[in-house]
């Protein structure tokens, strides 16, 4: 494992090293049972177990009130675009939306298709340089639901606090930052997660829906579209991605090995830091983002002057010193390191180093 280069990808992303290690030593035989996770039937006494201790593990980790639902979905966080106004939506309660970049607007194109919408505040004339204020919003109290997107990994964004919405459910988009920070999950109405940044290898998207929310869906949605239908059966209504949720259980117990939610805020808080001070004191480098919009998990940065052939080489020579992924979003451009949970202190120290010598041989 010596060989192993600091993944700074977008995603899929890095995962902790003792759960690959715990994978591989599971893969031809996992538990003595005589077959791979990936062999081994949804509906097997092993599987049964892997699921609930996945369950179990995660509503620990986010303390997550008794009277919410955990679903292990398939159709990446994309499919929740449609499926979310599909069993949320009202008739005449359009939708309040906060639209802090890509992510937002894909889920708005779907929203479309569904119903009306209003556009409470929205960051695009800055070029979703910053998080919205949250302070004195024209939320509709009568809205179906309120939508968010927690972090942005192309703007390099992150909430800071959520917005307050009373009766009306918050709807989150947490995938790349779920379980980074503590939360209160009391406050949501749902939160969903592709798997493949924070929590697992993808296959996988997690849902934590609040039960009653659970029977707003008309019952002539096609049944795999119903959020019911999920949590009747437990997440085995067909076949789930057996494997990625294994891994998502094995990526639980490191953070419980590493302090638990807090524990995790910490490290990303310090990580965060130092990336983000390197960046600041530098003439040579700028981070295009509000201070306190700043995300912990996408940490967006530019040379000065916006020099591409700068930043094309930059992406080419910190590839060769075993530092991947550090190319903005082909929308963007520019230089992106995704420093999710699973990224150590060590690859982040090995980053500013590289950007200093960088600088000095081309300042």
């Amino acid at each position: 494992m010596n060989n192993r280069i600091f993944n700074f990808s977008a995603g899929p992303a890095v995962l902790p090293e003792s759960a690959l290690k715990e994978a591989q030593k599971d893969l031809l035989n996992y538990k003595n049972c005589g077959m791979s996770v990936m062999e081994m039937s949804h509906r097997s006494k092993e599987f049964s177990e892997i699921i609930t201790s996945t369950e179990n593990k995660l509503r620990k980790i986010l303390n997550i009130p008794d009277n919410y639902y955990v679903l292990f979905l398939q159709g990446g966080a994309s499919l929740q675009f449609s499926m979310i106004p599909m069993n949320l939506y009202h008739d005449n309660k359009p939708v309040d939306v906060i639209n802090t970049g890509s992510w937002t607007k894909k889920a708005i194109k779907e929203l479309k298709r569904i119903g009306p919408f209003n556009m409470v505040a929205s960051s695009e004339d800055k070029n979703f340089s910053y998080i919205p204020s949250i302070e004195n919003l024209n939320l509709n109290p009568e809205a179906s639901y309120v939508y968010i997107t927690s972090n942005n990994t192309i703007a390099g964004t992150q909430y800071q606090e959520f917005p307050k919405t009373g009766k009306v459910p918050l709807v989150a988009d947490m995938s790349s930052d779920i379980l980074s920070r503590d939360l209160n999950t009391g406050d949501f109405g749902l939160i969903y997660a592709g798997a493949q940044k924070n929590i697992g290898p993808s296959g996988v998207t997690l849902v934590i829906i609040r039960e009653d929310l659970i029977e707003s869906a008309s019952e002539y949605l096609p049944t795999m579209l119903q959020y019911k239908t999920h949590a009747e059966a437990r997440s085995l209504y067909n076949t789930p991605p057996v494997f990625s949720i294994y891994m998502m259980k094995l990526v639980f117990e490191w953070i419980e090995n590493n302090g638990g939610i807090k524990g995790i805020e910490a490290l990303n808080n310090e990580k965060a830091g130092i990336l983000y001070d390197a960046i600041d004191k530098s003439d040579f480098y700028y981070c295009p983002v509000e201070k306190d919009s700043r995300s912990k998990m996408n940490v967006v940065f530019r040379v000065v002057s916006n020099n591409e052939e700068f930043e094309s080489k930059f992406v080419a020579e910190a590839a060769k010193a075993g530092l991947s992924g550090l190319k903005g979003h082909r929308s963007v451009g520019g230089l992106r390191a995704s420093i999710y949970n699973a990224m150590p202190l060590a690859g982040i120290e090995a980053l500013v180093q590289f950007m200093k010598e960088f600088e000095r041989r081309n300042a």
